[in-house]
């Protein structure tokens, strides 16, 4: 699937492919957190059993223990079975489930409720990587992030709603009603999503669950970039538990209003980084967004430790006067960030759990993620009461603590998967350095070997070339190059080829040539720049035969590709040489793609014609856009 900047993004959801199950996943997370809500509310209220804290304990736990479990058997079936329908069935058994609690209520049985409460979770669960192995299946590429945006925009949005409803329709006939009309809409809703069915033949459904685990975790492990998303992923949530758990203490001595307020400026950052993520990387999916949206964890969980520590809630503080004092407003912006942040950190991380499994054991993949997920929720809890029941240390030091944590693990996953921090630098300066322009990208193919030929204008075309270009690119780099620092590190990240010339080091020439015919031949896409050095005068140096050769021995599409705009830059041998040009931040920089050139007429000559036609044609129409 080809990709471009003027394709992808929210342009394309509003048709069936994708609002019908947005519809059914909103609908259902409302009802989940409705009931929830409700119960939470009667709990206080001293309706169970238990009173107080012990209500609510039993009130989470019932919602949160069938996500360590069912999503492991749902996986399976996510695999299996068509997602669509099975959609369809979680519906339908959401609406048995509602038309028990109705019963339940007439009776004023309190368990009944709390026994409706765990089927809704554990349909809730059951839907949980359905709803996320879907998406591939009927996003383009360029519509994944966009989407997963939406979903997270939904999840909040449903948990605002329902916790809201909850404490109106606790207790009654009303909220059972109210369920009940939620199930039949999401089931009417989920009619409207399209068949997801598997791409290969109905595999057995394995019920020894402990095993199923084992098995998916060699499967996410099979890609250490999935492996340590799912990582990312389980810690964004067990970071967001331990922070709203303790909204209600920080809130003070009037915590309603003032934690709902907290909540929702969570939640609407959230919503907000989320959304963000798709118009910032470009329609695709940006990893580098990820090291970015950490960083911002760490600095406003710090700077809400300060404001924390500052703060000392009066007698009566109501949620209008919270933000009107310096230190409650204080407070606010940092949990708004922090929400917006983490929108940048999360969405990157579960699009590309999704991009990058395979389609047959995605629905496995991400069940084992959303069991992860509750368990490291499950850890916040545990570590919110060791450190502030148990420890007796103030909520700014509990905070403190989890701002220190995040550093840790954050350090831990990249340094693990260096590919993030590299995205980011490229991220960095494609956005700051340059404003970089599109145009014919469409032309690369999304899947299958293929080589780019580019001309050589600056120290930064790879790198710019790796941001532009939403398939990974392998470069094929002179060695000299390679070996520079800074560059040598992203070349290593991104797996370049160091190649020398045949008369420097025949042997080291040969070894490069057979790792490039090994990449093509795995269908990895590639980029060469054929002059084999950095234009020293603006115009471009002839083109090398080597290409021709690596055409011969893997015959794959080559698409010609040129770079205008970098020359006079910094990091171009305009003045004599690299970084002796005036500094210009934000220069326009344009990537223009053509038709892909069939191996069996490449020639290093017809490709450097096509190339430079390919730069003197947008200078014509630059040109032409003169007044």
């Amino acid at each position: 699937m080809a990709w471009d900047s003027t394709s992808g993004g929210f342009r394309g959801l509003r048709g069936r492919r994708f609002l019908p199950l947005l519809g059914t996943l909103f609908l259902g997370a409302l009802n989940d957190n409705l009931f929830r809500a409700a119960l939470f509310a009667s709990a206080t209220m001293g309706l169970l059993v238990k009173a107080g804290a012990t209500s609510g304990l039993l009130v989470n736990g019932l919602f949160i223990l069938p996500f360590l479990v069912v999503p492991i058997l749902a996986g399976q079936f996510a695999d299996r079975d068509d997602k669509a329908a099975i959609a369809r069935g979680v519906k339908l058994a959401e609406m048995l489930i509602m038309a028990a609690a109705l019963v339940a209520a007439l009776l004023q049985a309190t368990w009944g409720l709390l026994a409706v409460l765990f089927a809704l979770a554990c349909q809730s669960a059951f839907f949980s990587p359905v709803k996320l192995a879907i998406l591939p299946h009927h996003l383009r590429e360029s519509e994944l992030v966009a989407g997963n945006a939406l979903v997270v925009v939904a999840t909040c949005a449903a948990i605002l709603l329902g916790s809201a409803l909850g404490q109106v329709a606790h207790g009654g006939l009303a909220l059972a009603g109210l369920g009940l009309v939620l199930a039949v809409l999401g089931w009417l809703a989920s009619l409207g999503i399209p068949p997801a069915k598997p791409s290969i033949p109905r595999p057995r459904i394995r019920w020894n669950l402990a095993g199923e685990v084992v098995d998916a975790v060699k499967l996410a492990r099979q890609r250490r970039s999935v492996w340590n998303s799912i990582l990312g992923i389980a810690w964004f949530w067990f970071l967001g538990v331990a922070y709203l758990t303790q909204l209600p203490r920080l809130a003070g001595a009037v915590p309603d209003g003032v934690t709902v307020l907290l909540l929702c400026v969570f939640a609407g950052g959230l919503g907000l980084g989320a959304l963000l993520c798709d118009p910032i990387g470009d329609h695709r999916v940006e990893m580098g967004l990820v090291p970015l949206g950490s960083l911002g964890l760490s600095v406003f969980g710090f700077d809400l430790f300060w404001a924390a520590r500052g703060y000392g809630p009066a007698e009566i503080v109501s949620w209008l006067a919270f933000p009107a004092q310096w230190p409650g407003l204080r407070i606010v912006l940092d949990l708004f960030l922090i929400g917006v942040f983490g929108g940048f950190y999360i969405v990157p991380l579960q699009a590309t759990v999704q991009l990058r499994t395979a389609s047959e054991s995605r629905g496995r993949v991400i069940a084992f993620n959303t069991a992860v997920n509750a368990l490291l929720m499950v850890c916040a809890v545990l570590l919110g009461i060791l450190v502030l029941q148990v420890a007796t240390y103030s909520t700014a030091v509990y905070f403190l603590i989890l701002a220190l944590m995040n550093v840790a693990v954050t350090l831990y996953i990249f340094r693990q998967v260096p590919e993030f921090a590299m995205r980011f630098l490229v991220w960095l300066l494609t956005h700051s350095l340059y404003r970089v322009r599109h145009r014919g990208l469409d032309h690369i193919p999304g899947r299958g070997g293929a080589i780019i030929v580019a001309n050589h204008v600056s120290f930064v075309d790879a790198p710019l070339l790796a941001g532009a270009v939403w398939r990974p690119i392998r470069f094929i780099m002179d060695k000299p190059i390679y070996d520079l620092p800074v560059i040598n590190f992203i070349a290593r990240v991104g797996g370049a080829i160091p190649i020398s010339s045949r008369q420097q080091d025949a042997a080291a020439y040969e070894a490069a040539m057979d790792r490039i015919a090994e990449a093509l031949d795995r269908g990895e896409l590639l980029c060469i720049f054929p002059e084999g050095r950095l234009t020293r005068d603006g115009e471009m140096n002839d083109f090398k035969s080597g290409i021709e050769r690596i055409v011969r021995r893997s015959p794959v599409p080559v698409i010609p590709v040129a770079l205008r705009g970098l020359w006079g830059s910094f990091f171009s041998h305009h003045g004599g040489g690299p970084f002796r040009s005036r500094w210009r931040p934000f220069s326009r920089v344009d990537v223009i793609a053509g038709e892909p050139v069939p191996p069996e007429v490449v020639t290093a000559e017809g490709l450097y014609r096509k190339v430079a036609a390919l730069r003197a044609d947008n200078q014509q129409q630059e040109n032409g856009k003169q007044p």
